[in-house]
């Protein structure tokens, strides 16, 4: 029997996909088909090899896009009592430098002296006993990471100095200004060059006359930034200054002569000054009238010229102070353990006028070069009473106070001892969001981390490689595939059903 032909006019009907939304032979659907492939492909041989690197030398491993996470697991050492996880730029509890095995206590209490780090010397230099004026240089080994050996005495000052400003410039530690044996203010700058190549420390002596102070200054700040340094403020014959001096880079790299720049909005003394990139902040110390004070100062620097404007003169100087109240300090805070890291300005005890204090305060100025707050963890506190006059030392992830004097209800002591916090403290171990997840890993460090990380990524890449080469022959074999499909899902009924 013959089979009737389709009529005139008819047609095939074509396949619909995506709950009939598409053409199955249509281009729309191929794109998302070849879209969908192409994330796999990245995802199989990019990410996924990525992880599997990063999963060997690091501690943790982020899977996913781990924007907000309710579930946070951090470690107990050293975060100890930090919210977890720490706020930016949090503090971990100080602790006491050890005594033992190795007494890691300056041989003599100081106070209003500075400290400095050159290659791996750590430098104590100068300050007070609690009488007068000290010449003697204590120097300690750096030890990775983060430590210092034991104290010794180095290259004494060729003059007793306190409430100096000491600083470290194209590899050499300068001294500038402070309070001589007989309580008065200096213009002298002294300077230690290290040998370039033991490290090996010299003797003190003068800097260039272009460098000597324009007038005698004690517990200024000192800044160094890209265009030169920065010194403003202090204590000079008449009193508490407001002046500022630049001593900008010549072409050669090296420092010309001081030259007076824009006046501070308020005069300070022992005030904390520190350097992020465009601005330049001082903040605390004295005012005029021998009182504490909360302002904020900020230094703003001359800009390069743009298209087609004559040369700006005063390029890369302090051309203006500007003061916000909203971003004082909390509270009034003079000669401070002041600093900065990371873009984070620091300020730490101090001197409420009255007794030390031992609160620990951070802010991070935006992007416009404002300060929205200060923050304050009481677990970032020093340890009672406070302490104020002691300097901050960076060394690896640690920021370590030296010496300082304790003023409390039982009168002042002058301290030779230090103590630390960790400007790093461990992110959580664990985080579980609703967009992905923080894991474990095995952080394999050094050479051996790395080699292994590379061996894991080639692994994981080669596997998914196969994988995708099955997926891709068993999409051109649909019928072989299918047909291997069926007999394995037999065979396994067959085996359940023979079980039962």
């Amino acid at each position: 029997m013959a089979q009737q032909a389709l009529g005139p006019g008819a047609t095939v009907p074509r396949r619909r996909v995506l709950f009939g939304l598409l053409d199955a032979a249509g281009w729309t659907w191929a794109g998302l088909k070849a879209g969908f492939w192409l994330i796999v492909i990245i995802f199989m041989l990019g990410y996924l090899p990525d992880r599997a690197y990063y999963f060997t030398v690091n501690r943790t491993i982020d899977l996913g896009i781990l924007v907000w996470s309710p579930i946070n697991l951090c470690p107990p050492v050293p975060n100890e009592n930090l919210p977890c996880p720490p706020p930016v730029g949090a503090l971990t509890p100080w602790h006491p430098s050890p005594t033992e095995p190795v007494n890691l206590s300056l041989p003599q209490p100081r106070t209003d002296g500075g400290a400095a780090q050159v290659g791996e010397n750590i430098l104590y230099v100068g300050g007070s006993d609690g009488e007068t004026a000290q010449s003697t240089v204590f120097v300690a080994q750096a030890i990775p990471v983060g430590n210092f050996g034991a104290w010794e005495e180095g290259p004494a000052l060729p003059e007793a100095r306190t409430n100096a400003t000491v600083l470290v410039e194209g590899g050499n530690v300068y001294v500038f200004g402070g309070f001589d044996a007989d309580g008065n203010p200096t213009d002298t700058v002294f300077v230690l060059r290290p040998n370039p190549e033991t490290g090996a420390l010299s003797e003190w002596e003068a800097a260039e006359d272009t460098l000597t102070l324009p007038e005698p200054r004690a517990g200024a700040g000192v800044a160094a930034t890209a265009t030169g340094l920065v010194l403003a403020g202090g204590t000079g014959p008449d009193g508490v200054s407001g002046t500022a001096w630049q001593a900008p880079f010549n072409d050669q790299g090296t420092l010309d002569e001081w030259q007076e720049v824009a006046q501070l909005s308020v005069p300070v003394t022992d005030a904390d000054i520190v350097p992020t990139g465009a601005y330049v902040w001082m903040y605390g110390g004295t005012g005029a009238d021998g009182n504490p004070v909360a302002t904020i100062q900020r230094g703003e620097f001359g800009l390069p010229p743009g298209p087609g404007e004559p040369e700006n003169p005063d390029e890369g100087l302090v051309v203006a102070w500007a003061t916000q109240e909203e971003a004082d300090l909390p509270a009034p805070r003079t000669n401070a353990s002041g600093w900065g890291s990371s873009g984070t300005l620091y300020l730490v005890g101090g001197s409420d006028g009255t007794t030390s204090r031992p609160e620990a305060y951070w802010a991070v100025p935006d992007s416009e070069g404002n300060i929205p707050e200060w923050k304050h963890l009481d677990v970032g506190d020093l340890p009672a009473p406070g302490l104020e006059g002691a300097p901050p030392l960076l060394t690896g992830p640690n920021v370590i106070l030296i010496g300082g004097t304790s003023t409390g209800a039982e009168g002042s002591q002058v301290l030779a001892s230090s103590v630390r916090s960790s400007l790093a403290p461990q992110a959580p171990f664990f985080q579980l969001g609703i967009a992905g997840a923080t894991v474990p890993a095995l952080k394999i460090e050094g050479e051996i981390g790395q080699q292994l990380g590379y061996m894991n990524a080639a692994l994981v890449g080669t596997v998914n490689f196969i994988i995708l080469l099955i997926i891709g022959w068993a999409y051109a074999h649909q019928e072989q595939t299918r047909a291997f499909i069926n007999r394995f899902v037999e065979r396994r009924r067959r085996g359940r059903t023979g079980r039962s």
